[in-house]
């Protein structure tokens, strides 16, 4: 959506009007005074107290845009009734009590209402886990309250609240700036620029009308670049400028493969389903049997072929690989990327921290001819010091390293960092003389160079051709040995100059260089092994030189397969750039838009792709991955815009997460495979059988009662183990596979209940009752035991299934077996099979097995010949 219409709609929004234009109205509440608009009880120094808090909170509710009021667990209940097939159930059994069917309406009711029950108790349970795991990693805000720092999450926040912010925090509600310091914030969002403003406070001009120049005001949503500040909070949740047009600006996330894939399964299921029954009740039309009967039995077909139990799967499925995941230090935000990670075959990171220590330390700080430099550091340390901007390690280590006096030396602006300028500048004085001091990338520095020191501030010289050389040569060695670098400059300003701008990091002079050592981790190497046997390739794009990051992977053993700089990308058009990421494995000096770029390029060309970052400059590569990662140590804004959350930065609790979403997605795999094989030969062999018996050849309550036997047998899967095989490459949910599937253990099935047919027909001279005894059982327990072949790919009697499981199976198969015998199955019009049917029935169950194991090794090898699981160019992904 055009940045240019949400303002409109954001102005048309505050002001109450409908030709989207803006005046001096009371929509525009950064224009009043600050004491007219401080809420009665709130206090700027000590905030409010947390009993006028409650009071608040109650009173405006929740700091969200739309409060997400959860319904009563009866309505919950309830709604699970909306379901096509359950209502066309609950009709039919009505129309059975209307005729007098008393028993077909009880046994009807009582079926679906078990189903019901069983969908609605293990989905509520999944979603309950799954969503305390959300809130333990939801953005937080601090406020004062009763006069101290407290930190809590950011939907308790209320109006008369006094907020803390600094750098990489998102703003948590709208509200006035009470003090600042260097204080900037990106609020593309609402505006559209992408460029920082610095916001003050104080009263504006009564022209002031537009957003974009309410420069007092902090709006919910934008995020903070560099500086701190305290603010007011005004307004919350819908009634702030974002939360006004939260419907314009909040689009749904574009599918992923997962998501896709079960919409078209979903597609495949209900044709196949609507032209099953739509034949039935053709055949029954023409052989003129009952109408109650035919609908009926239609209906319980429907039921048969539909795989109800595929959403609460895999809600079950999803909530229990997020707890799992939980216990190895992730944090699951959006439950459908467990599978995305599991079908990653491509991870883009940084190496800062993901590859490195992160504990940088400062190593040299040399001159422009490479001699130690104490005046290199004194700048260097001057610039971390007054720096107010999110402290980078680099910061961090320069402040570290040594202790400089300060002495009478002060602030008086700052330009912040920002990842186009890669730089970033202090203006200090100390009353005799004032300098901007600015440090940042070494090409960029010295490209603003005029002179550089020889021995100090006292002796310049200036930088031509010969001295550009050796300069360059200087940093570049240090880089070549594994070095940070960052290029420490400055320039003398008259005492007049108030305040700093970009234009004034010009015709800077040459301090030197500091050198920084990040040793690449110890556990970095293996876990990137692993990660490529698991099929997933490393891609590494970074704003550092390519000489650094080159060492770093020598000493990881990290093969550079090629090479894209930010200068090569920025050259290149969308369609150029897709051909070339597949040739390289190393970005570097590339800013955020690059980067956002290089994931959708691989994107296009048929990868899954997951990102990893923690910083600002993150959050758009987080938002286009396939899969979002983020570290609990990250800035909000990447925490917010990532889909998983690692507690522990360190790769190997992401090849843990990636093998635990292919244990997730393979469970998945499990039930789809069953719902398409054996099952739907069983109901293929039910409408088919229309066509020569002269009776139902299975009473539509018979079927029901089938199909909720069988789905109780199913239940288990989510705790099912899933063979390392399976977990050794990525996989997506491919249709063809399914549908190849099906069409090859679908007819044995089929093939099977025909001579079942046979049998009881010419062998045992069933009659009706017992013919449909037969078939029931001989049908469940043929498609429950076959979870036992279809589970693994491999040998069954090599890979266990979970105790759980094969319980529930065997206990199943037993009721079938023995129901027969009981007054329950008398009720649904099972009468005991003679004691020879079971002989036949366990050698055909036999005979079944073994058959669906063999055409299942053959369809496997036939599979991966005509189509390879690893495709060259393509990191391992099945496709």
């Amino acid at each position: 959506m055009p940045a240019r219409f949400l303002q409109q709609r954001l102005r048309a929004k505050l002001t109450g009007s409908s030709d989207m234009s803006i005046d001096r109205t009371p929509g525009a509440w950064w224009l009043a005074p600050l004491p007219a608009l401080t809420p009665e009880g709130a206090d700027k120094a000590i905030g409010l107290s947390e009993a006028e808090a409650a009071v608040r909170l109650a009173r405006y509710g929740p700091n969200l845009f739309r409060e997400r009021k959860d319904k009563p667990l009866l309505l919950q209940y309830l709604n699970r009734f909306k379901n096509p097939l359950v209502l066309i159930l609950l009709v039919a059994s009505a129309v059975s009590a209307a005729t007098g069917e008393a028993a077909n309406f009880l046994i009807i009711s009582s079926i679906v209402l078990l189903s019901v029950t069983l969908d609605f108790v293990q989905e509520y349970r999944a979603g309950a886990a799954a969503e305390k795991l959300r809130q333990s990693v939801s953005v937080r805000a601090t406020v004062i309250r009763d006069g101290k720092p407290l930190e809590m999450p950011v939907t308790q926040v209320v109006p008369g609240d006094v907020a803390l912010i600094s750098a990489g925090d998102l703003i948590p509600a709208d509200g006035r700036v009470l003090e600042a310091h260097d204080f900037f914030v990106k609020q593309a969002l609402l505006t559209g620029e992408s460029y920082p403003v610095e916001k003050r406070p104080g009263a504006l001009p009564e022209t002031a009308t537009e957003l974009e120049e309410a420069t007092n005001a902090v709006f919910m949503g934008t995020s903070v670049i560099s500086g701190s500040a305290r603010m007011l909070v005004i307004k919350t949740g819908a009634a702030t400028a974002i939360g006004a047009i939260a419907d314009s600006i909040s689009r749904q996330s574009p599918p992923t493969s997962f998501e896709l894939g079960t919409r078209r399964f979903g597609m495949l299921i209900m044709r196949l389903t609507v032209l099953m029954v739509m034949f039935v009740l053709l055949v029954n039309t023409v052989f003129h049997k009952p109408w109650l009967e035919s609908f009926l039995f239609a209906v319980a077909l429907a039921v048969g072929l539909t795989p109800e139990l595929l959403p609460m799967i895999v809600s079950v499925t999803l909530a229990r690989g997020a707890l799992r995941m939980a216990k190895q230090h992730m944090i699951v935000k959006r439950m459908t990327a467990i599978q995305d990670l599991g079908s990653m075959d491509i991870l883009c990171t940084d190496k800062t921290g993901t590859l490195t220590e992160a504990s940088i330390q400062m190593e040299r700080h040399v001159d422009a001819h490479g001699r130690p430099s104490e005046r290199v550091l004194e700048l260097a340390y001057f610039n971390s010091y007054f720096e107010t901007g999110l402290k980078s390690p680099l910061d961090d280590a320069i402040l570290g390293h040594e202790h400089i006096d300060i002495g009478q030396w002060r602030k008086i602006d700052e330009v912040p960092f920002d990842f186009e300028r890669r730089r970033v500048s202090v203006l200090i004085e100390n009353g005799a003389t004032r300098w901007l001091v600015v440090k940042g990338a070494p090409d960029e520095i010295v490209g603003l160079c005029t002179h550089y020191e020889v021995e100090g501030a006292a002796r310049q010289k200036p930088i031509d051709e010969t001295a550009l050389v050796n300069i360059r040569g200087q940093y570049h060695t240090l880089e070549e040995e594994g070095l940070r670098v960052l290029g420490i400059a400055w320039r003398q300003v008259g005492p007049d100059r108030p305040h700093a701008v970009v234009s004034d990091e010009t015709e800077l002079v040459l301090a030197g260089f500091a050198a920084f050592l990040d040793p690449p981790k110890e556990s970095a190497a293996s876990a990137l092994l692993a990660l490529k046997d698991a099929g997933v390739a490393i891609k590494i794009v970074t704003g550092d030189s390519e000489l650094v990051t080159r060492h770093v992977c020598a000493q990881l053993q990290i093969p550079v397969i090629g090479m894209l700089t930010g200068k090569e990308i920025a050259s290149v058009d969308d369609h150029a750039l897709r051909a070339r990421v597949e040739t390289a494995n190393l970005f570097c000096r590339i800013n955020p838009a690059e980067k956002n770029r290089v994931i959708l390029a691989l994107k296009a060309r048929g990868h899954v792709v997951g990102y990893l970052g923690d910083g600002i400059n993150d959050a758009p590569s987080l938002h286009s991955a396939d899969v979002g990662l983020s570290v609990d140590s990250a800035v909000d804004v990447a925490k917010e815009a990532a889909d998983m959350i690692l507690l522990q930065q360190d790769l190997h609790v992401l090849h843990a997460g990636v093998l635990e979403g292919r244990r997730t997605f393979g469970n998945i795999m499990k039930y789809i495979l069953m719902g398409t094989s054996s099952n739907f030969g069983n109901m293929f062999s039910m409408a088919g059988s229309s066509l020569f018996l002269p009776f139902l050849p299975m009473l539509p309550t018979q079927i029901l009662l089938n199909n909720i036997l069988y789905d109780i047998s199913e239940v288990p899967i989510p705790l099912d183990k899933v063979d390392a095989k399976e977990t050794s490459y990525p996989r997506v949910l491919d249709l063809h596979f399914i549908r190849n599937f099906m069409l090859v253990i679908g007819p044995i099935s089929s093939v099977f209940d025909f001579l079942t047919f046979y049998l009881l027909l010419v062998v045992l001279q069933a009659d009706a009752k017992l013919f449909q005894t037969g078939w029931f059982v001989e049908s469940l327990c043929t498609q429950v035991l076959v979870i036992f072949i279809i589970r693994t790919s491999g040998n069954p009697l090599k890979s266990r299934a979970h105790p759980w499981l094969t319980a529930t199976s065997l206990a199943v198969v037993g009721i079938a077996v023995a129901l027969p015998f009981t007054p329950i199955g008398r009720y649904f019009g099972l009468v005991p099979p003679p004691a020879r049917f079971y002989f036949l029935l366990g050698a055909m169950v036999l005979l079944y097995l073994f058959v669906v194991e063999v055409a299942k090794q053959g369809f496997y090898r036939w599979y991966s010949t005509a189509k390879p699981i690893v495709q060259p160019g393509n990191s391992g992904r099945i496709t």
